[in-house]
């Protein structure tokens, strides 16, 4: 018996033994993990490469993420297990690189920083194709005129700066403005991620309105002007007899336009982005202008349709319409300082044909009309009761949502104007009603429209009554709707909608804005979106990724 314990005994010994050396003689490896073990260099401008090496990165470039400082993705040159070339993003932040691939995460110690970009300096004639990149800097001095069919070519993430009156090479005294001449065209193609901004040359926190002349698009589009007429701002050039709708002037897609709009002649300003004639072939969408010097967007004639465009803190009118410009516009907000309007009295819409506005004589005999539709439009001044006195900042007062005069057969669906002192101006020159004969025999359609927080929601002037004005805006079948400074609280808008650095548009659950849109009439054509809210936005906010609303603070270089 005692012979038989220990022989289980010594069975029992030896598979532990067994065991043990089997489990000794276990060589499995834990398992690799990605990793970066350096970055070289730590510090490079935009467009620039950086080599990053590490374990377990992904030999197909395309399976490795990387991203700098935040969420600005890097394009992959090339890759191996243990290296990645990559270039520095148009939106890259200072901060540290993350490279993801698979399930994996790693994110670097060593902390990356932005270095500024060579400066290339941009004066003169541009009359060859030129391609500007986003790892430079360009800066432009007087009036640089784009002409002879050149095309100027812009990559996404480029970082342009107009310089001031003192660096015009001429001597003249004339702000850095960019003029795309008729024939030439100035292909601007950026993307949510990385922008294309056009700024003031001066260093952050000492920008201005009016530091520089912004963008002139002429293009071959009708006009009801006679071929003589100046152009706006003193660039020099007559606007021509163009008869071709279908002129394509180039492509401004995700581009920012800051601090420009300046006084080139007495009584004779630039604008943020202004349009002279400016056919359909031309692809205008995601466009800001901020703390423009006259007004943000100005169409003279052409036919141009333009999308998701935002007017931020400029000086007088947001959207300018005149010279028989035909074209579409949808989505678009405008939110103003309301310390700051032109000495004419800042409106939202401004139109008209030209002074006195009735029909010309000449080439274009004052045809053909301005007929412009404008859809989904949010035009935002004050968020408590609106005023009419002379701003603090400025060197006049606020006075009209929509200022429709000289003949205008402008019209404006689902669209909403807060805060002015009046919503509505309908306006004909003494001697014809041609702006009333034009609403009531519907070619100027206003369908769909909120006046909210107004001291006077609608008025007639000059040859207008008000009881004219207001008989038309109130047409049951239109639609239109006034709320008054007590009942503002009913539409519901966003606690952050008047923040002037960090806005947000988007109406409340419930808002009536979200409802209510008619898409009747010039509405029905197929360029429009057919939204059932009124207004630029329902629960999306198409603002976001690319836009600036505190450019002043921002250090481009």
């Amino acid at each position: 018996m005692q012979l038989l314990k220990s022989w289980k005994y010594s069975l029992l010994l030896l598979l532990g033994l067994t065991v043990a050396i089997t489990a000794c003689d276990n060589d499995d490896e834990p398992e690799a993990v990605l990793s970066i073990t350096g970055v070289n260099p730590t510090s490079a401008p935009i467009s620039s490469t950086v080599t990053i090496t590490g374990t377990q990165f992904n030999s197909t470039p395309a399976s490795n993420t990387v991203t700098f400082g935040g969420n600005a993705v890097a394009t992959v040159v090339s890759a191996s297990p243990t290296q990645l070339v990559v270039t520095v993003p148009a939106n890259a932040q200072n901060g540290a690189i993350t490279v993801a691939t698979g399930s994996q995460t790693a994110t670097s110690t060593q902390q990356f920083t932005l270095a500024n970009r060579p400066v290339i300096t941009i004066a003169g004639n541009i009359t060859a194709n030129q391609n500007w990149t986003a790892g430079n800097v360009y800066e432009l001095r007087g009036f640089v005129n784009v002409d002879n069919n050149a095309v100027l070519t812009i990559e996404p993430g480029t970082l342009i700066k107009g310089a001031g009156r003192d660096q015009d090479p001429s001597g003249q005294q004339r702000g850095a403005t960019l003029i795309i001449r008729p024939g030439s065209r100035l292909e601007a193609r950026g993307t949510a991620a990385a922008p294309i901004v056009f700024t003031s040359a001066r260093a952050a926190g000492q920008r201005a309105r009016g530091d520089w002349g912004g963008i002139f698009l002429i293009g071959r589009a009708p006009i009801n002007r006679p071929g003589s007429e100046l152009i706006e701002g003193g660039i020099g050039g007559t606007t021509g007899t163009f008869n071709e709708p279908q002129d394509n002037s180039g492509t401004l897609q995700y581009v920012r336009i800051e601090f420009s709009g300046i006084a080139l002649l007495p009584n004779s300003e630039s604008n943020g982005l202004t349009m002279y004639g400016v056919g359909s072939g031309t692809t205008i969408d995601h466009v800001q202008v901020s703390f423009g010097g006259d007004d943000a967007f100005e169409w003279f004639g052409g036919t141009v349709n333009c999308k998701y465009l935002v007017a931020l803190r400029n000086f007088d009118d947001d959207w300018d319409v005149d010279f028989g410009y035909s074209g579409k516009v949808q989505y678009g907000v405008s939110l103003r300082d309301p310390n700051v309007a032109d000495v004419s009295g800042s409106n939202g819409f401004e139109s008209d044909n030209f002074n006195p506005g009735a029909p010309a004589t000449g080439p274009n005999a004052g045809l053909p009309l301005t007929s412009a539709v404008f859809a989904n439009m949010s035009n935002f001044v004050f968020s408590g009761a609106p005023s009419n006195a002379p701003t603090s900042g400025g060197s006049g007062p606020f006075q009209s949502g929509m200022h429709l005069r000289r003949n205008t057969s402008i019209s404006i669906f689902n669209s909403l104007v807060f805060g002015y002192p009046e919503g509505l101006r309908l306006d004909a020159q003494t001697g014809t009603k041609n702006t009333l004969e034009n609403a009531t025999a519907g070619n100027l359609q206003l369908r769909g429209i909120v006046v909210a927080n107004t001291t006077t929601p609608v008025r007639g002037a000059q040859n207008v009554t008000n009881d004219e004005a207001t008989a038309f805006f109130n047409t049951a079948a239109f639609g239109n709707r006034v709320y008054a400074t007590s009942d503002i609280a009913q539409l519901l808008l966003n606690a952050q909608n008047f923040n002037l650095t960090a806005p947000n548009f988007l109406p409340q659950s419930g808002s009536p804005l979200l409802s209510g849109a008619i898409w009747d009439g010039k509405g029905a054509d197929n360029f429009f979106t057919k939204e059932q809210f009124r207004g630029a936005f329902g629960t999306t906010d198409w603002t976001q990724g690319w836009t600036n609303w505190d450019p002043n603070s921002t250090p481009y270089n």
